[in-house]
């Protein structure tokens, strides 16, 4: 009871010496919204607050002049003096700047839907420009997100741009990808190629990864989540930047960059151009990759504005395209170690590194923004964007004796060897390829697909080029009415046009004289091509491709979108809500030029779709608050789902995917001390998948005649269910230190068995060549499984240390269990799913940022990464699913059989970044 008195005294005094109350907002410069627990002290005292959820602040000072610092992690401390009148004063935005130099820039905001901490009601995570700037280093894109909870990315086979990320277990199939809100995942098969946007890290302004069903308005495939990439604007602020990188295994990149800032005339401009190159760190994976990038705006007046962006990477790289086994790892590695390193895709011609597998690409994205202010409660944003993508993928076709390129005997140290198939081709001896010369057709030397249709000794190899291109159109148009002060009303529409191109070329003869084309019924009699594309820098994306000569397959793929979307937001200050609803009619259509006579065009197969979702956060006080959020998603099946077989036919199975997703979360925000929980379930059923498959039948009357049957095994009704817990949270101790991690674990099961149909490759039921008995449906046990490709329990914890104001270092490790063999479902056997070992990788930082007086105090940034620092050797991923058996040479437990992907070890980046 005594203590009542003192605490009275001490607020009485309190309040004697407190002068007066200053108010304002602190701005997240990249995000532009309210940065919500940035500290705030008057100079000299210890009086101090921290922003609310919008980065409000009210903070009581003791002199009626003085000064007040506000600080936040990431940022540069700003201290900005003041002068009170009639004991108040309001400062109003404080926009705060990162803490790497010339990253204070405003953003495109338009149809992007950006959650908000403490206000939208799902689980999200943001890395800023100044993470991606400094840690990713060489590292691939997605890469940068491994420390966020339930992502999972890896290199996969380590060419440039080859990685993948999977979100709660599902991958950009099925997880919304989007540039400032717009949708770039594949019209087709939903896939993400991060080599067509591996120059974004040169000019995002921030990465927001929402998990689940997400904010997003529009009906994309946000089954796992959904990852909104922001960019730059043509608002940054005057001024630029150049910067070189150097790392291991040759890798350079040089980067330069300059902004006009907003104009007096209204115009704005922001330019960027870089160039990557290295031998790559896998062997036989050398690469060049260019980025561009250009926003024009133009302000034409207080309530309308125009920003047309363009940005592209054009890019060639050899890959690592096929998964070696472990058992191949370990032939060509030392001393009982695999060589991670190991590529059997690749040798040397001419002593020139030669690839079969290269890729090439230029997709380059156009997009104009308008943004309308009707009235201070109603505007409109609109987006109209196109998409050209032109390029493809080499690899082998053809056989020598037989023998198809990676059958072929190979070097000691596993390469092909390219220039005995040159020699072989142009109709020299290769004795250990063919014991006979080959023979030439009318006098050429004539190579041709597989199967030797010229016979054993008149086919030849090789290398052709599967071109994937498309045109893609689309708009986006968002009309937002502020119906009350505490309720929004946002409707608007989405629509796509696509078309897909799909046929191979010639791209390189190896020594022979022409390829005969024998598979397309509309060019019959087999006629004979010269022609070599190459497969170099695709910049020229508007060319046609009607006069090419094409092999193989040859069709083209239609997809119509035409979606409605609309949102009721309500929000007073501590309860925020939102209710949204959109439908979207895909139409699918395929022409198929090569395996029906005459071509053929398909009608449009038009389904409908949609979702609706909800979610409620509440704003216990300024440190808690909790939220639940819910939806139902009947999504339309992919493309190859829709067609099957690889033709026009239609799948007699069609029907939507059903997702339900549920989600509940809490978060504490302080000014030392952040942390978010979340509890999920996501429900994915009525899903169809169709997988190769080979068959094989033997004569009853002679056990030595086998017959080989190639078809499909259509599998209807896959249902996954995936639940897990999520925990990310940040400690700052000081201005020194500061501590950060997280912890996801995830049970992700198949739920129910499944059915199979079995075709062969003319679409009919498979039946045995000698009874004539058809191979009945089965159901393939799949109940329980574990859903494989990616890990279900990640962790990570990491530190960074400020030494002096200017240098820093950081370190981060995480750690990777529960991962499971990617595997299809005709591959499970009463063993079920491989286990893969566990691991936990170790990266570092240094930061070194030195101010230069000639430079108008600009300054020099300098930034070391090293990643994998003890140089674990670990497998990433499996591509096949080959338990244990009795007698079976195994590595970390795992059979040896199997194909897999090692990581990369250690590796290293430096940079040298000078802003002006």
């Amino acid at each position: 009871m005594k203590k009542i008195p003192v605490i009275a005294m001490l607020l009485f005094s309190s309040a004697i010496f407190a002068q007066g109350i200053i108010t304002g907002k602190v701005i997240d410069p990249e995000l532009q919204g309210g940065l919500p627990g940035a500290n705030v002290t008057e100079v000299g005292t210890s009086n101090g607050t921290i922003t609310d959820f919008d980065g409000n602040f009210e903070l009581q000072v003791s002199s009626e002049s003085g000064e007040i610092e506000i600080s936040y992690v990431g940022y540069k401390t700003q201290t900005i003096p003041f002068s009170l009148t009639n004991g108040s004063l309001d400062l109003g935005e404080i926009t705060l700047e990162t803490s790497a130099s010339a990253l204070g820039e405003v953003v495109i905001t338009g149809v992007i839907d950006i959650a908000k901490n403490r206000e939208t009601p799902v689980a999200v995570s943001t890395i800023r420009a100044e993470t991606i700037q400094q840690k990713l280093g060489s590292q691939e894109f997605p890469e940068i997100l491994n420390t966020t909870p339930s992502i999972y990315a890896t290199k996969q086979g380590g060419g440039y741009g080859d990685s993948r990320v999977t979100i709660r277990g599902f991958d950009t199939r099925n997880s919304a990808v989007m540039i400032n809100g717009i949708p770039i995942n594949d019209m087709e098969n939903g896939i993400v190629y991060w080599s067509n946007w591996a120059g974004l890290s040169d000019v995002a302004a921030a990465i927001q990864v929402q998990r689940g069903l997400g904010s997003s308005k529009l009906a994309v495939s946000s089954v796992g989540g959904t990852i909104n990439i922001v960019t730059r604007s043509s608002l940054k602020k005057e001024g630029g930047f150049v910067s070189a990188g150097f790392g291991n295994d040759g890798y350079l990149k040089t980067v330069a960059s300059y902004s006009t800032g907003l104009l007096e005339s209204g115009l704005s401009a922001s330019a960027l151009f870089s160039r990557t190159a290295g031998d790559g760190y896998v062997d036989g994976t050398k690469f060049e990759g260019f980025n561009y990038f250009l926003a024009l705006g133009y302000q034409i007046n207080d309530a309308n504005s125009l920003e047309f962006t363009v940005t592209g990477a054009p890019q060639w790289h050899h890959q690592r395209s096929r998964a070696s086994s472990i058992e191949t790892y370990l032939q060509y590695g030392e001393d009982g170690e695999p060589n991670i390193k190991y590529n059997e895709d690749w040798g040397y011609l001419n002593g020139e590194e030669y690839s079969f597998r290269k890729n090439f690409y230029h997709k380059p994205v156009l997009s104009l923004n308008w943004e309308s202010e009707f009235s201070k409660t109603m505007t409109l944003n609109t987006s109209l964007y196109a998409s050209f993508g032109r390029g493809g993928g080499t690899g082998e076709i053809g056989e020598i004796n037989g023998q198809r390129q990676f059958q072929l005997p190979r070097t000691s140290n596993g390469l092909i060897r390219v220039d005995d198939i040159v020699t072989y081709n142009s109709g020299g001896l290769v004795p250990d390829f063919s014991p006979t010369v080959r023979q030439p057709i009318d006098g050429l030397y004539v190579n041709a697909g597989n199967g030797n249709p010229n016979g054993e000794d008149t086919n030849g190899i090789t290398r052709r080029a599967s071109m994937n291109s498309h045109n893609w159109y689309g708009i986006i148009s968002n009309l937002g009415i502020e119906l009350s002060e505490t309720l929004t009303l946002d409707v608007g529409i989405d629509l796509r046009k696509y078309k897909g191109y799909h046929y191979r070329r010639v791209n390189d003869l190896l020594g022979a004289d022409a390829y005969q084309e024998t598979g397309n019924l509309n060019n019959p009699g087999n006629p004979l091509f010269f022609e070599e594309y190459s497969a170099g820098q695709p910049w020229w994306v508007f060319e046609s491709i009607d006069d090419e000569e094409k092999i193989d397959y040859y069709n083209t793929a239609y997809v119509n979108w035409a979606g409605v979307f609309g949102q009721l937001e309500y929000s007073n200050g501590s309860i925020s809500a939102f209710v949204q609803g959109s439908l979207s009619n895909q139409g699918f259509a395929r022409e198929e030029f090569f395996n029906v006579a005459p071509p053929e065009k398909t009608d449009f197969e038009n389904i409908l779709g949609g979702n609706i979702k909800g979610g409620v956060n509440y704003n216990i006080d300024e440190n808690h608050n909790v939220f639940v959020n819910a939806g139902y998603y009947s999504k339309q099946p992919l493309f190859d789902a829709v067609f099957i077989n690889f033709s026009n036919t239609l799948n007699p199975n069609l029907q939507n995917e059903k997702v339900i997703g549920t989600e509940i979360g809490y978060g504490y925000t302080s000014s030392k001390f952040n942390a978010n929980v979340n509890l999920y379930r996501t429900s994915w059923a009525d899903r169809f998948a169709s997988v190769s498959e080979t068959f094989e039948f033997t004569n009853p009357s002679n056990p030595t005649e086998v017959t080989e049957i190639r078809g499909v095994a259509n599998l209807l009704g896959i249902k996954q269910v995936h639940m897990g817990l999520e925990f990310d949270g940040s400690y700052r101790f000081n201005d020194y230190f500061s501590l950060r991690g997280m912890l996801s674990v995830g049970n992700w099961e198949y739920a129910g068995d499944v059915r199979a149909a079995y075709f062969n490759d003319n679409q009919e039921p498979v039946s045995n060549p000698y009874t004539g008995e058809q191979v009945d449906p089965a159901v393939l046990e799949l109940d329980g499984i574990k859903v494989g490709d990616a890990a279900q329990l990640t962790a990570s914890l990491g530190a960074q240390f400020n030494i002096l104001e200017n240098l820093s270092v950081d370190a981060d490790y995480r750690y990777a269990d529960n991962l499971y063999a990617a595997f299809e479902a005709t591959d499970i056997g009463p063993e079920g799913v491989i286990e893969l070992p566990s691991y936990g990788l170790l990266d570092a930082g240094l930061s070194y940022s030195l101010e230069l007086d000639f430079l108008n105090n600009n300054t020099i940034d300098f930034r070391l990464n090293v990643n994998n620092v003890l140089d674990e050797t670990y497998i990433s991923e499996s591509d096949t699913n080959n338990a244990v058996q009795p007698g079976d040479q195994t590595y970390e437990g795992i059979a040896v059989n199997n194909r897999v992907f090692f990581g990369f070890g250690r590796t290293w980046n430096a940079s040298v970044r000078v802003n002006f």
